[in-house]
């Protein structure tokens, strides 16, 4: 799936989320354009009209373009008639007779990525109920743009050198000297961590493609491990604990122990520390 299109559908189910948790009838939103300083309106919800679709909004004007330039959610009770807002875009936002409206920023990494707006089509206050829903809606949007940044810099990274350091990596104690490569497994973990949270499925078989390029290209034959012993024991080989791995999973520390010890019994490993060499050597984990 292409960038733009994984992107559409993160934004899409976003609006969906925002709309069911903050009661607004109209949600629209988009992400900002390469290269430009604006946010391209590329997904409507609830809309009666087409007069928001591709509208460009640049940085600065109306109430998206102020919400991108102070990176925080913005709110107006009458848009028309607001004061604290520029009045570039009164044409379409009086053609889709929407009033009350609220705009929201996702964020990554300090850079604004897109903005999220929910609306209502009568002047009326936005209280703080709907403000923190239409903020978790734009949470979400920043977490996949996080996984899709990490998938495509390990895709990118990804050759000959990764299955070399997998070689390297296959140590008696599982340490290679190297600290690159240890970011690189934590790096796997967290990932293979962050993907059942995704909800889009060509995202997420694209992120566990991705992680498999950082273990070795052709695992042994007749070993294998359920899913969740896999992501259990790739947090074990970055070093956390029982207890960090079932946080860092969502997992209770029983459940934990549960999953470890059927990998250990898989790789006929006797502790920790054999279960996680078995598997480097089994090309499951870099």
């Amino acid at each position: 799936m292409a960038a733009e299109a994984v992107a559409a559908v993160e934004i899409r189910g976003a609006l969906a989320r925002l709309r069911r948790g903050t009661g607004l009838p109209v949600a629209f939103g988009g992400l900002v354009e390469s290269g430009r300083p604006q946010i391209r309106i590329s997904e409507l919800s609830g809309t009666t009209t087409a007069a928001l679709s591709s509208l460009a909004v640049t940085a600065g004007n109306g109430l998206g373009g102020k919400a991108v330039t102070l990176g925080r959610p913005c709110a107006v009770m009458d848009y028309p008639s607001s004061r604290h807002i520029s009045h570039e875009y009164d044409v379409p936002v009086a053609a889709e007779g929407i009033r009350s409206v609220l705009a929201v920023p996702v964020v990554v990494r300090r850079r604004v990525r897109g903005v999220l707006y929910g609306a209502l089509r009568s002047a009326q206050p936005l209280g703080d109920r709907t403000l923190d829903a239409a903020v978790a809606a734009a949470r979400d949007v920043e977490q996949a743009l996080v996984v899709r940044d990490e998938a495509r810099t390990l895709l990118a990274s990804a050759g000959p050198e990764v299955a070399a350091g997998a070689k390297r990596a296959d140590g008696a104690d599982g340490a290679d000297g190297t600290g690159g490569w240890e970011q690189v497994r934590e790096a796997h973990a967290a990932l293979r961590a962050l993907a059942p949270r995704i909800a889009d499925p060509a995202l997420r078989a694209d992120l566990l493609a991705a992680c498999g390029l950082l273990t070795a290209p052709h695992p042994a034959a007749g070993t294998s491990l359920a899913p969740r012993e896999l992501d259990v024991l790739s947090w074990v080989a970055a070093g956390a604990t029982n207890a960090a791995v079932g946080e860092r999973l969502g997992l209770r520390p029983e459940t934990v122990k549960g999953y470890l010890r059927s990998a250990m019994r898989k790789l006929g490993a006797h502790t920790r520390g054999e279960a996680v060499t078995a598997a480097r050597r089994a090309g499951l984990l870099p």
